[in-house]
């Protein structure tokens, strides 16, 4: 199957920079590829170490170099749950939508929990349900807090009401 060519477009996201589809998309179609220099193991871990954040691991003992800024399919940012996927071929990696894509849409894709928990951190992921998850999480915090405050305050109030009863002698 083909690439679609000329479907992605570099720009600004809410992560940094970010792809999106510079048209309507089809689902189940290969829209780039994840391109860079074939790796060792050890060549791999010595760019992880320098800080290089754009390793695609194909298998234990290759893997992808994606850093030079002419692999579009770097701009692809994270989401736990993405509208693309991956799909290998050899020692190839293509990014393939999962689902019709309308124009303007970003292009994100499941990094993989490893890379989550490691790179970018689990409380850390911008994608939209984690965000919604933690703002429901924050609120319902909040909320709890209100109403907590609310009974130790009406209790107080309730406390101040009451009059004292002193035994008389």
């Amino acid at each position: 199957m083909p690439i679609i060519r000329n479907a992605i477009r570099i720009g600004r996201s809410r992560t940094g920079f970010g792809a999106f589809a510079k048209r309507d998309l089809p689902a189940n179609r290969r829209i780039a590829e994840y391109r860079g220099p074939l790796l060792s193991k050890e060549e791999a871990e010595r760019e992880e170490e320098r800080g290089n954040r754009y390793l695609f691991e194909i298998d234990r003992d290759h893997t992808i170099d994606g850093s030079p800024r002419w692999n579009i399919a770097r701009y692809l940012n994270h989401s736990c749950y993405g509208n693309c996927e991956t799909a290998y071929a050899g020692k190839r990696v293509f990014i393939k939508t999962v689902q019709p894509i309308q124009k303007g849409e970003e292009l994100v894709y499941d990094y993989g929990l490893s890379y989550v928990k490691n790179v970018i951190g689990v409380s850390n992921c911008q994608c939209g349900r984690c965000r919604r998850r933690r703002t429901r999480r924050k609120r319902k915090a909040r909320l709890v807090k209100l109403v907590k405050e609310r009974r130790e305050k009406r209790k107080r109030a309730a406390r101040l009401a009451k009059p004292s009863r002193k035994k008389k002698r």
